[in-house]
Formats: structure tokens, sequence, C-alpha cells
């Protein structure tokens, strides 16, 4: 039962960390291009398994498709996408040039961080209460002690206070990463 707990709230800080490597920096990660899917011959085909993405400096992102023809297609998916690049195609390879990022828009990234980091915590305490509720209805319907609902109940706590931290260190490496650049 525990680990059934656990796992949904591992599930959740994966969505975090997802969400989080998709947040423009300032820097160029290619990570924000796992999203967008091209339609390679009929299949919305990730960018990453079409081209080969590289990072030749800080705040630059190029892309050599393999496959000289899906180079338009690339360029037309990241423009549609909401990365808020504009794609340069030279005929060969397409380069993402990161501006840098403004003062405001660093505290506006933060504040979308924060809300993220505060969706997680609210869904692990949303686990956390499943869970005690599935505990409690077992000791209603006499199947565990009050003793051992007790237990469950701190046992789920402590791993509530386990991933609330892990979602704050994730929110606070991500924070200082945007406001040191």
């Amino acid at each position: 039962m525990y680990s059934e707990i656990e796992e949904k709230m591992k599930k959740t800080l994966a969505v975090l960390d997802e969400q989080l490597a998709g947040v423009r920096a300032g820097r160029a990660n290619p990570k924000i291009l796992d999203k967008i899917l091209v339609d390679y011959y009929g299949a919305p085909t990730p960018i990453n398994q079409l081209a080969n993405i590289m990072v030749p400096e800080a705040r630059m992102i190029t892309i050599q498709p393999w496959d000289a023809s899906v180079l338009k297609e690339i360029e037309k998916e990241i423009q549609k996408s909401d990365i808020g690049i504009n794609p340069n195609n030279d005929g060969k390879l397409i380069r993402l040039v990161f501006p840098e990022l403004t003062e405001e828009r660093r505290k506006e990234l933060v504040k979308d961080i924060k809300k993220m980091a505060e969706d997680s915590k609210i869904a692990i305490r949303s686990i956390r209460r499943d869970g005690i509720e599935s505990f409690k209805a077992k000791q209603k319907a006499s199947e565990i002690t009050e003793d051992e609902l007790h237990n469950a109940e701190d046992q789920i706590q402590k791993l509530t206070d386990k991933y609330t931290d892990m979602i704050d260190k994730a929110y606070a490496e991500k924070e200082k990463e945007i406001m040191s650049i």
C-alpha cells in the first residue's frame, strides 16, 4: 500500500521535473524541443529522432536533420510551438538563438515555476489524503487496528514530507538557475 502511494508521489515529482526542464531559462536547453512532434511520413515524430541537436553556444541550439526534406516541417512545428523562438533556417540546419532574459521576464518565470511547485505540493497532499482515507476505511471495516492506522498515517506523512522537500529543492535549483543568468 505504501509503495502505491510513493509511486504516485514519484510520478508527481517526475511531472514537475519535466515541466521545469521545459522552462526556458536563457540558456539553450534541448529539452524544450521534447514536446514538439513533426509529421514524418504520416507519423508524429519527436525532433530528436529526426535530427542531430547540438548546443554550440550557451544561448544557441542547432538542429541538423538527417533527412533534409524534413527541414521545413521542423521549422514549421517550432514556429507553431509555444517556445517563443523564431527558427533560422539556412537550408542545411536550423538555428534557435535564445535572447537574454530581462529582469522582469526572470521574475515572471520564477512566479511560473513557483506555481508549478505549489501545484505539485497540492497533488502530493491530495495523494496523502487519499492514502489516509483508504487506511481509515480499512480500520472502519476492522481490517486493521487503530495502532496500525496511526502507524500508517505517520508513514504516509513521512513520505509526504520527503516529496515536498524534493519539490522545494527542485524549485530552488530552477529559481537559482533563472536568476543567476
